[in-house]
């Protein structure tokens, strides 16, 4: 699943609503953090209910921690990495990621792949996920979800990634009349039928994100 959004959407307490409501219904969840703190993360499902500590402990969250690689620094994290190249990832998911058993319980997220264009070149890292990221999902029978800020890249990055995906979700600011809306919609679902209209969404105090009814 690719969710194409604006940098001012809700898109970060989007996926937190996700996986709380993964976590709640007894799925794992696997979280690549390229943009965000694992702290802030954290943070993020703690408000919506999520017992972070426990789910860690029993191996039903795991925080992938490559955003404090971009600032420099070695991460303490149990999942760290050292590298958004291409080159060091294609090996590590070529170990891990395309191997093993089937695991339908999982849904695996990265929160903003743009980042990878910081240290890669664009084909280098669209190659990387045609060809290692997204065939995982299929691979392992898990649910992927991946983020990328839209209109930041070249035309052909969208459309290779949006025929790549199953789907395809937009996330962004409608700032046309007096009052800000956050609007999502469907634009592409395949093997089923979706409603493709725009929809407002609502954010609660916990910073929850529902459909407004």
């Amino acid at each position: 699943m690719l969710v194409e959004f604006d940098p001012l959407s809700q898109w970060y307490d989007t996926i937190a609503t996700i996986a709380a409501g993964w976590l709640r219904d007894g799925g794992t969840w696997s979280y690549n953090l390229t943009a965000q703190t694992p702290d802030a993360a954290r943070a993020r499902l703690s408000r919506l209910g999520v017992d972070v500590g426990e789910l860690e402990g029993l191996d039903r969250l795991r925080i992938h921690d490559y955003h404090t690689l971009t600032l420099g620094q070695k991460s303490k994290e149990r999942f760290a990495h050292d590298s958004l190249k291409v080159a060091d990832m294609s090996i590590d998911f070529a170990k891990t990621g395309l191997v093993g058993p089937p695991m339908p319980h999982v849904l695996r997220a990265m929160d903003n792949m743009s980042v990878m264009a910081r240290f890669n070149d664009e084909r280098s890292w669209i190659e990387f996920m045609l060809t290692r990221a997204l065939p995982m999902a299929s691979i392992r029978k898990s649910v992927g979800i991946n983020g990328i800020i839209r209109g930041l890249h070249a035309e052909w990055v969208y459309k290779q990634l949006e025929d790549a995906n199953d789907g395809v979700i937009d996330l962004r600011l409608d700032e046309a009349g007096e009052v800000v809306r956050n609007l999502i919609r469907i634009r592409k679902m395949q093997n089923v039928g979706f409603d493709s209209r725009w929809h407002s969404l609502k954010i609660g105090q916990n910073f929850e994100v529902t459909l407004e009814m």
